[in-house]
């Protein structure tokens, strides 16, 4: 059996296969299996690529994965057969799993007319085994007619339409004007054939109503008017075709496939667009979770001021900016006095109480362009950009005195006298870490000679 399948394969006439999918190995095995026998298989690495390549159009038969980000093969295969059963000749979908299909999955290729599951697993027999009615040209694989409806067409041209159209998998609907709208919303026909009154004033009545639709069909008008400027009116309302009488059969055929080519351009363009807006959707999204992330690793959770890590990033930055601009900044660090002993004696909980609150003051005495940091456990740090060495100074002074002002009450109902000290410098002709060094050493000096004051670099 499977040696007269082989044989009968490689009888068959040359097809197109587009594998959209991520499993190489089934691409692989699909060459295998068809290549050698004159058939060609094309690779796709997602379903957009191939609305992107319109990949469909030299298709013969399109097996595609299930899942995909943004779009699925379900999604793929529903947008597909919104014409593709007449306009691509009938063209066959297939959904890519992994494992045997769901309940679910069943479901879903039911509702989007797919055409079955291949495994992504399938040995070669396997394939030529599951695909041989596809590739044969399975005759039961007619597909749906595509509804055309129809209003305001003389009698004789009426009773002749349905013998044109139906070979072609076109199936016509006669409505009276009374009632088209009503009809037309049960129907949804993607084509409308429209006659044409004498005077086209009817018609461009219904032309005006049908634009309004939300789902919009492709309207052929048929018959002939004399005044120009009606048909320029029927034309901007929104006709897509127009075919005279007497009404040749090769020109509505022609106009239906362009009627069918045309809504398919315009369902794939919707789909781009919605893909588009999604992207732009999680664009937004990433966006807003990357600056909370960056908030939370550059952040002090105790006091909400800035890091170490931010403070090394910003004073880089500073320092970039003076040796190249001469942009002047200047340096303070400073450091809690007898901390250790708050916390020896009142705990943890009431250092970090007294943190928060001497945070706050600092906070109200700087300016909103200043950056504050939490370095250490009771080290602090802040940049003042755009600004000399002298105002550093009188900061640097004012932080000590907001500092120094007030006594601190605790929830605990204790009051302690809370105290910094300081150490101020600008930049000069050392870097970075000479900086910083000097700056630290006056922070030192502050604290040997008796704490709570300020020590500038000269």
């Amino acid at each position: 059996m499977a040696l007269a399948r082989l044989f009968c394969h490689w009888s068959l006439a040359p097809m197109n296969i587009v594998a959209i999918t991520q499993y190489a190995t089934l691409v692989e095995r699909l060459r295998m299996a068809y290549e050698g026998a004159g058939h060609h298989v094309t690779h796709l690495p997602d379903p957009l690529s191939a609305l992107a390549t319109e990949a469909w159009n030299e298709a013969e038969l399109m097996l595609v994965d299930a899942s995909g980000d943004p779009l699925d093969g379900f999604r793929f295969c529903n947008l597909m057969r919104g014409e593709s059963r007449a306009l691509f000749h009938n063209l066959p979908i297939y959904i890519i799993l992994k494992d045997p299909p769901a309940r679910a999955d069943l479901e879903l290729l039911r509702e989007v007319d797919g055409d079955g599951f291949l495994s992504a697993n399938s040995t070669i027999h396997q394939l030529l085994h599951q695909l041989e009615p596809v590739m044969e040209g399975d005759p039961d694989r007619a597909g749906r007619a595509v509804p055309v409806s129809a209003i305001g067409l003389p009698t004789g041209l009426a009773k002749k339409l349905p013998g044109l159209l139906q070979p072609f998998r076109f199936d016509l609907k006669l409505h009276p004007a009374a009632k088209f709208l009503k009809d037309h919303e049960s129907v949804k026909a993607p084509l409308v054939l429209l006659g044409l009154d004498a005077t086209g004033e009817r018609s461009l009545r219904l032309l005006k109503m049908l634009r309004e639709q939300e789902e919009r069909p492709f309207i052929i008008l048929i018959g002939n008017v004399s005044d120009e400027a009606i048909e320029r009116k029927l034309l901007l309302a929104g006709a897509g075709d127009w075919l005279p009488v007497p009404l040749s059969g090769p020109r509505l055929l022609h106009a239906c496939r362009r009627g069918l080519e045309w809504m398919h351009a315009k369902r794939v363009k919707l789909e781009f667009d919605r893909q588009i807006n999604d992207l732009r959707e999680r664009r937004v999204m990433l966006e807003i979770e990357a600056a909370s992330l960056r908030n939370e690793v550059l952040t002090d959770p105790l006091t909400q001021l800035l890091n170490r890590r931010a403070f090394d990033q910003n004073l880089e930055h500073a320092i970039f900016q003076w040796e190249r601009h001469k942009r002047p900044f200047v340096l303070i660090l400073s450091d809690l006095d007898h901390f250790k002993l708050i916390n020896d004696r009142f705990g943890h909980g009431t250092g970090d109480e007294v943190l928060k609150a001497l945070t706050a003051r600092m906070r109200a005495a700087l300016r909103k362009s200043d950056l504050a940091f939490r370095i250490g456990g009771e080290e602090f740090a802040v940049l003042l950009t755009e600004t000399n060495l002298k105002v550093g100074e009188s900061v640097a002074e004012k932080l000590r005195r907001r500092i120094d002002g007030e006594p601190l009450i605790l929830e605990c109902g204790q009051t302690i006298f809370p105290s910094m000290s300081f150490g101020v410098g600008a930049p000069g002709a050392q870097g970075f870490k000479d900086l910083f060094a000097q700056v630290d050493k006056a922070l030192y000096q502050a604290k040997s000679r008796g704490r709570n004051c300020v020590v500038v670099v000269e």
